[in-house]
């Protein structure tokens, strides 16, 4: 019987250790918005083509407790992808990527996170 809860037990902790894509979207055109709302942050996202080859992607995350927002402005090459957390939202990690004219963001959200902030 102990053997059994211990089990259980740990396998309740490592899923929600576990990391989980949450949502994702894809850009195919420029000014053609996406949005993500998972988490603490809702996003939406565009990108237009500037000098280079570069994609100048712009996003704007907005907190759901109606704080300011804030907006990060990046140039994305062909291949490039980058991975970040918004200050104050260590939870939430956001990735970037480019494949020619697309532009795919997503949000992985650490379960732990999500299930402390709920109960905090």
């Amino acid at each position: 019987m102990i053997r059994r809860t211990l089990s259980a037990s740990l396998l309740a902790v490592l899923a929600m250790a576990t990391p989980a894509v949450a949502e994702e979207a894809t850009i195919g055109r420029p000014i053609q918005a996406g949005s993500l709302h998972e988490g603490g942050l809702d996003m939406v996202v565009y990108y237009a083509p500037v000098a280079g080859n570069l994609l100048e992607v712009t996003a704007t995350f907005a907190p759901k407790d109606g704080s300011d927002p804030q907006r990060v402005v990046m140039g994305l090459a062909d291949r490039d992808s980058v991975a970040f957390s918004m200050p104050g939202y260590r939870g939430s990690l956001y990735t970037f990527s480019r494949s020619a004219g697309e532009v795919t963001v997503s949000s992985e959200t650490d379960m732990y996170q999500r299930v402390d902030a709920r109960t905090h």
